[in-house]
């Protein structure tokens, strides 16, 4: 059976800047077929080629796969639903199979608005696709698929969802295949090295409001050390990897763990080095072993600060103060590790004050790096239940963290940008002094590298998708491109809070929603209720055990409140 995997054509001027990053879906998915016996496999990186729909088609006409899996997280979504388009078109016998973040929640609108998409794949991928792939070589897929766990597909019309499938118990059964890519693409500019994304953990405790992950990957596991660094170890001699970036929400949350981690790195001298995303406290915590994991080769950690006023702090229920951000910034550089600080804007109450106030910020903490992310309401996030009356945008191209989706109540979209550019602009013109002056060697040079990497893609305007400013005699116009069919009216918002419609609630059960703005009346009708992963929220519920062993051995390490198509998108480092 000839199985293609397609990476869509996607771009939107956001982490891509840092240079090609290697979807790790590929691997862990495709490895894992690969072990089930499924050999005949080829990797389509649309995106990272820039291949068009009609080079694609050529492509896809060209191998006849039988089976396609494409993957979506919400800004991609409509291009992966036009690539199984394309599949349909020019290879109309083969299955098409989309998996991911967004339809994972959002697949009952993703069916209805392409109905040439055969199966979504629900959550984590790598067990299900097996299950089901192994049904369509049998040729019993329609069959049995309302007994294959993790599924959504239209039967007669009607969208179907079988139960979830329970998280993958032990992630060290992992067999990710990195031979599936093409290593010369996937290209770090910061360090001019190849670059990995590998899985060390999956999940989260905590629930920030504005996040999906949790809700996704439904309980946090980790890998053991020694087979996470088996796999580094793999990438560095076999695939000549000279950066990675864990693609784990919080890898550092399993304290011992993350220690175990770093002293087995330090022990096979990889000299590799790689950056993670983690928490204000877990930095804090850890003001002692920070040392050994800059001896392990980590050099760029990024600090979700999220929000200048406190008041967004507790809104976005981050559990940390403006001091704490500050004292984890400190403490970082002390020990010769980039700290980069997120600030999320755009909220309601932003202000061109408020804007301000985190340019002034990142300069008090004396961050080495900032970047300045516009919040973007997933439809499938809880604190879109008090938002999403107040957004209009329902145009997902451009849910990319660069695009303001919200207009915020005392200012103008185009004030936001031009706001949130003027502050990179400042506090990167200051870098370009700071940086020639920083002690350390290899941290001098990396920060060097990542400034490089902020000036070509400014220059080349692909950073914040600068195409869009167009300049019309003395003052700049943005044209965002929002596809106007895709915007509601303010009765139609009106409507959807009456009814409830399109938000997410805290619980894990939340409603799907149709954005076609044509029929809003159809939007208001269509709703229904699903859990976490998708599944019908009336369905039997999976219980994970209490202890497996790859929970936190210490419970004190996580607070009580406690990728893939097939794999919700890691967020990568280097954001400039």
């Amino acid at each position: 059976m000839r199985i293609m995997m397609i990476q869509p054509n996607y771009h939107s001027g956001g982490a891509e800047i840092a240079g090609n990053w290697p979807p790790s879906w590929v691997p862990y998915v495709g490895g894992t077929l690969k072990s089930a016996g499924f050999t005949d496999i080829r990797f389509v990186d649309a995106m990272t080629n820039y291949i068009s729909d009609d080079a694609l088609a050529q492509i896809i006409a060209q191998h006849q796969p039988d089976v396609v899996l494409a993957t979506a997280i919400t800004p991609m979504i409509y291009q992966s639903q036009t690539t199984l388009k394309i599949v349909r078109q020019v290879c109309p016998q083969a299955v098409t199979i989309m998996g991911g973040v967004h339809p994972t929640f959002m697949y009952e609108e993703v069916l209805r608005e392409a109905p040439w998409v055969d199966y979504i794949i629900r959550g984590e991928g790598e067990e299900i696709t097996i299950n089901l792939l192994r049904a369509i070589a049998n040729g019993t897929d329609r069959r049995d698929r309302n007994q294959i766990l993790g599924l959504s597909f239209l039967e007669d019309g009607k969208v179907v969802a079988t139960p979830d499938h329970p998280p993958i118990k032990d992630l060290n059964t992992l067999c990710a295949d990195w031979s599936l890519l093409d290593w010369n693409k996937y290209i770090y500019t910061p360090l001019n090295v190849r670059v990995a994304v590998p899985n060390f953990a999956r999940g989260c405790p905590f629930r920030c409001r504005f996040c999906s992950q949790w809700k996704f990957w439904r309980k946090y596991r980790s890998r053991s050390p020694k087979h996470f660094v088996d796999e580094i170890e793999q990438l560095v001699k076999q695939h000549h990897i000279g950066f990675f970036i864990l693609a784990d929400e919080e890898p550092t949350i399993n304290k011992s763990r993350f220690i175990a981690l770093c002293k087995e790195l330090v022990d096979r001298k990889l000299g590799i080095h790689w950056g993670i995303n983690t928490r204000v406290t877990d930095i804090l915590r850890d003001e002692k072993e920070l040392p050994l994991y800059r001896e392990a080769g980590l050099i760029h950690v990024s600090l979700g600060t999220e929000a200048a006023a406190q008041l967004n702090l507790n809104l976005f229920r981050k559990e940390t103060t403006i001091e704490d951000n500050k004292k984890a910034v400190r403490l970082l550089q002390e020990n010769g590790i980039v700290a980069e600080v997120q600030f999320i804007m755009g909220l309601p109450n932003e202000t061109l004050e408020t804007i301000e106030e985190t340019y002034r910020m990142a300069r008090d903490w004396h961050a080495d790096m900032t970047n300045w992310n516009i919040y973007t309401p997933w439809p499938f996030s809880e604190l879109f239940e008090e938002l999403g009356d107040k957004v209009e945008v329902r145009d997902y191209s451009h849910y990319n963290f660069v695009t303001p989706i919200m207009k915020p109540d005392a200012i103008t979209r185009e004030q936001l940008l031009k706001g949130i550019l003027r502050n990179y602009a400042r506090f990167y013109s200051h870098k370009m002094l700071e940086y020639w002056f920083v002690k350390d060697s290899f941290k001098r040079k990396y920060l060097l590298g990542c400034l490089k990497a902020f000036a070509q893609t400014t220059l080349n305007k692909r950073f914040y998708n600068l195409k869009r400013l167009k300049q019309k005699g003395l003052h700049t116009e943005i044209e965002f491109g929002f596809d106007r069919s895709r915007i509601l009216t303010p009765e139609q918002l009106v409507q959807l809070k009456q009814t409830h419609v399109a938000v997410a609630p805290v619980t894990t059960e939340m409603p799907t929603w149709t954005p076609n703005i044509e029929n809003v009346e159809g939007i208001l009708m269509s709703s229904s209720s699903i859990a976490a992963c998708g599944a019908p929220s009336d369905l039997p519920e999976y219980h994970c055990e209490a202890h497996d062993g790859n929970e936190a051995e210490d419970s004190s390490e996580a607070p009580a409140e406690t990728k893939a198509p097939l794999e919700a998108a890691p967020e990568p480092m280097m954001h400039i």
